[in-house]
């Protein structure tokens, strides 16, 4: 059966689907259709990206689930955050560690608007390869059109909503964008403090166990990514934006999942809310590496 569960209210969990919807909005924002059709010429790199996040993240998560003393719950978490999309910040990140922002830009708006379908479909396939998350995933008895039709609410339509503005009103897009992404994510970090304050206990308990495996997990997850882009023979700055937008996932939208979906797990949802945390660190770091080493030529 599902391990202890976060205390948190209907009204919470509302606030936290508002908050995710309005960062997917803000994201949408900062896509141009100039953006998709200067890499009209580059199928490889975006290729390259969409692999990296749709089947490396969650295949080495396996690995690492498989050859690591984890519990269920914490396998689960682990599991549900690489089936996400790349977060928002990842374009950010990019654009520090000098780069192919516009390739990132594609990265993220493909792994969210695919997202309403893929995640749930990733996270129940993968999960479905080791018998004891399968069996776990059964017990928790989700509801997969109620699912569906939460990750459209929350990921398609304020993102297609955001591209039409983007498209639309551009000037007033440029205007918004950054106030709403500032304003979002003080919204999700707001939710997150409040909520280990109300489980202060049950997090404490549990962040012990996961602090270092989500310091491994997603510094695999950037060195590995990295490295198989620049053994495909990328450019410098494909192979960078490809371990950033493998890195960086959107651990906003796991937190939602758990609590709409998984009963609220203690274990899933410290490590989503640990990776959030994380990945804000460990991107920035892998970007200002990058951005010291020599410089890198614009593909």
């Amino acid at each position: 059966m599902p391990e202890t569960a976060i205390q948190f209210s209907e009204s919470s969990l509302t606030v936290l689907n508002i908050c995710l919807a309005i960062i997917m909005f803000g994201v949408a924002l900062d896509i141009r259709w100039s953006h998709f059709t200067q890499l009209a010429g580059q199928k490889k790199a975006i290729l390259t990206g969409l692999f990296s996040q749709i089947i490396l993240l969650p295949a080495l998560t396996l690995a690492l689930i498989s050859v690591l003393p984890v519990s269920t719950g914490t396998a689960l978490g682990m599991l549900l955050v690489a089936c996400c999309p790349g977060g928002n910040v990842s374009n950010f990140f990019t654009q520090i560690a000098r780069g192919h922002v516009a390739l990132s830009v594609t990265l993220t708006a493909f792994s969210s608007l695919g997202a309403f379908f893929i995640t749930p479909l990733g996270f129940f396939l993968w999960g479905s390869v080791l018998p004891s998350l399968s069996a776990e995933i059964k017990s928790f008895e989700v509801d997969l059109m109620s699912l569906l039709v939460n990750m459209i609410a929350i990921l398609l339509v304020p993102l297609m909503a955001g591209m039409s503005m983007a498209i639309h009103l551009s000037r007033l897009a440029q205007k918004i964008a950054q106030p709403v992404r500032i304003a979002s994510m003080l919204m999700l970090i707001g939710f997150i403090v409040a909520a280990v304050l109300n489980n202060q206990q049950a997090f404490a308990v549990h962040l012990g166990n996961v602090f270092w495996l989500v310091l491994l997990h997603n510094g695999l997850a950037l060195l590995v990514a990295y490295y198989l882009s620049k053994a495909l023979k990328n450019p410098e700055d494909v192979n960078r934006t490809v371990a950033i937008e493998t890195g960086i996932q959107n651990s906003g939208l796991a937190l939602i999942l758990i609590f709409g979906f998984f009963d609220g797990n203690i274990a899933m949802a410290v490590v989503a809310a640990w990776w959030g945390v994380w990945h804000l660190v460990s991107g920035l770091a892998f970007a200002s590496v990058m951005r010291r080493r020599n410089p890198v030529t614009q593909s």
